[in-house]
């Protein structure tokens, strides 16, 4: 008998809970089918492209806004894999039902491990939220009306950059983030830590105690959505779960939402459309439409 390394989970099944490339084996089909409707975004929109948010050659943000003179509402996303790989470049499609609605919708770039470390991911994305709240009056943005996204590795970021620390990390209001929208993320790090991508992200005890969401012991009031997708693995909803309830307990304010048939990449067309419930509840955190 296998020995547990994690719950009931032993080594193998630990591996396959988090490896959703071997879950989804068609996921390359469903990468190369964002690229048309990506560059389709780009072709139908007003775009800002590789705004520098620092001095990295990753510390970028895509914009993508609506036609019109009048500050608009901003979704900040923010990509997964794994914080170790994936770039904005084939995400852009998202933006569209975002951009019909009114809102302008953002793509944070960020540095991979194991290059930084999980600290300087997490500052990378603070500072990129900072950055567009200091210069929204140059890019039509109203900095009353800053939201937040990502997806599985970004779900995680996003859950960060809601429990920031705004007035400490850059003197900006407690409220600098409106809310947010956690999409299949990862709040407790443990179980990576003890997974086959360990041998790539060198995970320390450390980070895991510092950068799991669901160890921190105050939570922040800002709305956050929660959303795993139905037929994700069970880890996957079992953290989003667990998160929700723990933040709950601590008097935040999460909402679980399961897409339904929706796994761990499908989820991402599911955001796109503007008639699912993901979409809708994200847009009523927003004030859109």
């Amino acid at each position: 008998m296998n020995a547990k390394v994690f719950r009931d989970f032993d080594q193998a099944g630990l591996d396959f809970e988090y490896n959703n490339r071997q879950r989804v084996p068609e996921f390359e089909q469903l990468y190369e089918s964002w690229v048309a409707p990506c560059h389709q975004v780009i072709n139908d929109f007003d775009t800002r492209l590789g705004l520098t948010y620092g001095t990295s050659g990753r510390e970028i943000i895509d914009l993508i806004q609506p036609a019109g003179t009048a500050p608009t509402a901003v979704n900040l996303y923010i990509h997964g894999g794994y914080w170790m790989s994936r770039d904005i470049s084939d995400q852009r499609f998202i933006a569209r039902p975002f951009v019909e609605a009114g809102a302008a919708f953002g793509l944070i770039e960020y540095d991979l491990m194991p290059g930084v470390r999980m600290a300087d991911i997490v500052d990378q994305c603070r500072r990129a939220v900072a950055w567009v709240y200091d210069n929204a009056d140059d890019l039509n943005l109203d900095r009353e009306r800053i939201f937040v996204s990502g997806h599985s590795a970004g779900g995680h970021l996003t859950a960060m950059v809601v429990a920031t620390d705004w007035v400490g990390f850059c003197g900006g209001p407690a409220d600098l983030v409106k809310g947010g929208c956690a999409i299949s993320g990862i709040y407790e790090l443990e179980p990576i830590h003890l997974t086959y991508m360990q041998a790539t992200l060198e995970l320390t005890d450390e980070e895991v105690r510092d950068f799991s969401p669901i160890r921190f012991p105050e939570t922040p009031k800002t709305p956050l959505l929660v959303v795993p997708g139905e037929s994700e693995s069970a880890e996957f909803r079992r953290q989003s779960r667990e998160f929700v309830d723990d933040w709950n307990a601590k008097d935040g304010n999460c909402t679980y939402l399961e897409a339904p048939g929706c796994n761990h990449f499908t989820i991402l067309p599911n955001f796109a459309d503007p008639t699912s419930a993901l979409t809708r509840a994200t847009f009523a955190q927003m004030g859109l439409g």
